[in-house]
């Protein structure tokens, strides 16, 4: 039997086909990858909108009032945390590589209770003990539409309540807002901040209206006793506002 030897590849040729089977084995990793996401998150919405509010709370303040912001609800279109971006008035974009940091209703509260007890100087205790000796002021929300334009319009849609709590009086409200956005993501996120601000500045005004209404409802009145509690109107910037006691 006879093995006949076939001619090897040269050097230089061996080495240029280790090198293209490389590249080419990274280029399909590069394919295979995934797109880096975004992250995006609302923040503090009333950063720089109250210069009076204290940058630090000691542990010895004691506020005249507590609230309590309760869980926010969001539309169930919305409520994931990719955003969802209209592309038409009955179309909507799922955008997989920009997202929230967490769920809309998360990020919602968060920035809302940052708000509040920034300019109302007090602190959010829900979910935790406090003392029966302080008021406190349940500050519901539900957010009936939240669309994001892309290059147009950032829109927040809710009705919100304030409540003092150990009491029958609510103030419900509702906030149609509606802020104009640039071009870019960044924009669309920053739109809704803003709009989330113009809300959280019309609920401290009702809590400091029901504050000021319990305060006068305890207070004696001559040959009268002590007068009952009303529920003050909504703020004037509030749309569709409904008080009830």
């Amino acid at each position: 039997m006879m093995f006949v030897r076939l001619p090897g590849l040269p050097g230089t040729l061996a080495r240029g086909a280790v090198r293209a089977g490389a590249l080419a084995a990274a280029l399909a990793l590069a394919a295979c990858a995934s797109p880096t996401s975004r992250f995006y998150t609302l923040g503090d919405v009333s950063a720089g909108a109250s210069a009076a509010a204290p940058a630090v709370r000691t542990a010895a303040a004691a506020p005249a009032w507590l609230i309590e912001v309760a869980p926010i609800d969001v539309p169930p279109q919305v409520a994931k945390t990719q955003l969802v971006v209209q592309s038409g008035h009955t179309q909507v974009k799922v955008l997989e590589q920009e997202r929230w940091a967490s769920l809309p209703g998360d990020e919602l509260r968060r920035a809302l209770s940052t708000s509040l007890t920034q300019q109302l100087n007090t602190i959010d205790v829900y979910g935790t003990a406090y003392s029966d000796a302080t008021p406190v002021y349940r500050v519901s929300m539900n957010v009936q539409r939240f669309e994001s334009w892309p290059g147009s319009h950032a829109l927040i849609d809710a009705v919100w309540s304030v409540r003092a709590v150990r009491s029958t009086g609510v103030m419900t409200c509702r906030s149609v807002v509606s802020e104009p956005v640039g071009g870019g993501y960044d924009a669309l996120v920053d739109g809704h901040r803003r709009a989330l601000q113009r809300v959280s500045s019309q609920v401290v005004v009702a809590v400091r209206a029901m504050a000021a209404s319990a305060s006068a409802a305890s207070a004696p009145q001559a040959g009268k006793g002590v007068a009952r509690a009303t529920v003050p109107a909504c703020p004037a910037e509030a749309a569709g506002a409904v008080a009830g006691g």
